[in-house]
């Protein structure tokens, strides 16, 4: 199949010919403000589907609304049927096109343009009014707040709200491609982009803030999942090469390091701790507290002591086992390096550790 994307080096553009290369169309025919008009009626003999998302929403005058929005997408569609070519035209348009001004209504020009195309061919024809639309490669200072806010945000510059009450409606760039490209495969495809995330512009200024301060507190915010990891991975692709790293605390003393990764709000911390060989690191136990123990490098053993029964066990483990190794509350633990170079540890804590509530009280192991 031979696609056109008109506005490929746009922000949706871009990441759409990217999408179509993942899944395998490799005849895909890029059109944006360097081409000429020849070459796009030169493409439009052999293409069989078009992406049209070329569009103007930042013109020098009104009369560039038109000219970019409606005359462009005139021309393809009478050129196509001067072409008698029936191809199916996918068009992105914008929730704008209901209201009274230029850029509106040279949106709703387009639409009538591609509605006239698919009366007279017989076509099919997709009309998608976008709302806002946010993803990596959009251009901050330009028609995008969110762009704006994660650009400033990285690069320490103020946000400026106007007011921090207003609702945007939102669609993920990524959720947009996958969208347009079901087109490609299925007849009974609708035009709209799920899901659409309704946030107040104060609210994802504050998510931002939370993203940026991160990297001191080391407490991360859910952002596996919805609008969270959406804005997340936005606010990240903005990052300079500079930006690439973070330090995080580690505390060394004669026993080895221990060292702090990652926080969460509701589940609990990631660490890791080194012991030199015979070092013992623990001797203590919990009452509530988890922790899960993966060794990564070296061989320990696993001491266990029951506080009331005194029962006692033990446990060896070496990297090469990739075995989780459970503290259990009201069982004393430690662990010892019993091999001849340093012992490495992953360590999971079902809590953030509280100084003021440590849950943690020293038991050694005799």
């Amino acid at each position: 199949m031979k696609i056109l994307v008109t506005g490929s080096n746009g922000f949706i553009g871009k990441n759409l010919c990217l999408k179509l290369e993942e899944l395998g169309y490799s005849d895909v025919v890029k059109f944006d403000r360097n081409n000429t008009e020849d070459e796009l009626k030169t493409s439009l003999k052999e293409v069989d589907f078009i992406f049209h998302l070329a569009g103007i929403n930042r013109p020098k005058t009104d009369e560039e609304f038109f000219s970019g929005n409606k005359g462009l997408t005139e021309t393809i569609t009478q050129t196509l049927e001067t072409l008698k070519r029936n191809v199916p035209i996918l068009l992105t348009s914008s929730i704008q096109a209901e209201l009274d001004n230029a850029y509106g209504q040279s949106k709703a020009d387009a639409e009538n343009a591609i509605k006239s195309y698919q009366s007279n061919m017989n076509g099919k024809t997709f009309i998608y009014r976008l709302p806002n639309v946010f993803g990596k490669w959009c251009k901050p200072n330009y028609n995008s707040m969110v762009a704006t806010f994660c650009y400033n945000s990285v690069h320490n510059l103020p946000i400026t709200i106007n007011d921090g009450n207003a609702f945007v409606n939102l669609v993920y760039i990524d959720d947009v491609c996958e969208q347009f490209c079901r087109h490609l495969t299925k007849d009974d495809v609708n035009t709209h982009v799920e899901p659409v995330y309704k946030k107040t512009v104060g609210e994802v200024a504050e998510l931002l803030e939370k993203f940026k301060s991160s990297k001191e507190s080391l407490i991360t915010e859910n952002v596996g999942d919805g609008f969270t990891r959406a804005l997340y991975s936005t606010y990240l692709s903005y990052f300079e090469p500079e930006q690439f790293f973070y330090d995080v605390p580690a505390y060394t003393d004669p026993r080895g390091t221990f060292c702090e990764m990652l926080k969460t709000q509701n589940a609990g911390q990631f660490s890791y701790f080194t012991a030199h060989p015979g070092i013992t690191r623990g001797g203590h136990y919990h009452h509530t507290k988890n922790e899960k123990f993966l060794v990564i490098k070296g061989k320990a053993n696993f001491r266990f002591e029951n506080v009331l029964s005194g029962q006692k066990e033990e446990l060896i483990v070496s990297a090469e086992q990739h075995r989780i190794v459970e503290t259990v509350p009201g069982w004393s633990h430690d662990v010892t390096n019993i091999g001849d170079e340093e012992l490495i540890v992953m360590l999971w804590a079902n809590e953030i550790f509280d100084r003021e509530k440590p849950d943690t009280i020293t038991k050694e192991i005799k």
